[in-house]
């Protein structure tokens, strides 16, 4: 495939990369598809994927059942674009999850779609809004909600997702952290009534707690590096666990499609 630019009215196109599938399309037309699926408050899944959740997927099947759900997965990490590239989408972008919160609650402004925050703490998304209401005057926040930290019971559950539809939200994000966000979407996703875009730890990095990495850090594919400076402790044997295998599975992956273009043009 040529180009990842595709109509947003078209059903979303995947490639595999190291088995787990990853929407080809580029960042604008991601934003476009969301909106309007938020206009028509379709259920709707979206995951934002990094290296670490297409390494975890590899062994948790809930995880891997969410992503083969999900109506978008998004490229969130530049490793996964190179990848892509390498697969014949030339044209694919990185669709990381702040760039989407900045690009979603711009769009949503300006169409008066309102949205719904789930997750982090209650001091965090006291933040959160305040400072979109200083950069998105207009933009509706329809309700916030700050779960406990401990699994939650189906009573629990179904009055969250009472609360999300009651507020008439089109996008609802999400950010309980992976795998916790995409296995409550893929348990509950069906019986809410927004587009549910899990965005992990953009809430405390949106409210100033945590620091973002410069872009050409990030267009470097090494914010990675950056996150691994700034929280070692917690970061370090996540890295460890993920990076390796996922550069000798995408290695593998590239030299296997090598070798069956190799072979067809022999066959040719």
């Amino acid at each position: 495939m040529a180009s990842a630019s595709v109509g947003c009215s078209t059903q979303p196109h995947k490639v595999h990369v190291t088995g787990i599938p990853v929407t080809a399309l580029v960042f604008r037309d991601q934003i476009a598809t969301m909106l309007e699926w938020a206009k028509q408050r379709s259920s709707r899944i979206v995951c934002v994927a990094n290296v670490h959740m297409l390494i975890e997927a590899r062994c948790n099947r809930q995880l891997r059942c969410a992503l083969d759900k999900a109506d978008l997965v998004t490229p969130d990490g530049m490793p996964i674009v190179w990848m892509m590239k390498k697969l014949g989408i030339v044209e694919q972008d990185r669709v990381a999850g702040m760039d989407i919160f900045l690009a979603i609650c711009q769009k949503c402004m300006e169409d008066e779609i309102s949205i719904y925050l789930l997750g982090s703490t209650q001091k965090v998304l006291d933040m959160v809004t305040a400072k979109l209401t200083r950069d998105f005057p207009s933009l509706k926040v329809a309700g916030t909600e700050s779960p406990p930290f401990r699994p939650l019971s189906d009573v629990e559950n179904s009055k969250i997702i009472s609360r999300i539809n009651s507020s008439g939200a089109g996008i609802t994000f999400i950010s309980l952290g992976c795998p916790k966000q995409e296995c409550w979407m893929e348990s509950y996703g069906t019986l809410i009534e927004s587009v549910m875009i899990g965005v992990g730890g953009v809430f405390p990095v949106y409210a100033g707690l945590k620091k973002y990495a410069p872009r050409w850090i990030r267009n470097m594919g090494l914010e990675w590096l950056y996150r691994l400076i700034q929280e070692p402790r917690r970061l370090f044997m996540r890295y460890f666990t993920t990076i390796p295998p996922f550069i000798w599975l995408a290695l593998q992956q590239i030299r296997q499609q090598s070798k069956h273009r190799n072979d067809n043009q022999l066959n040719f």
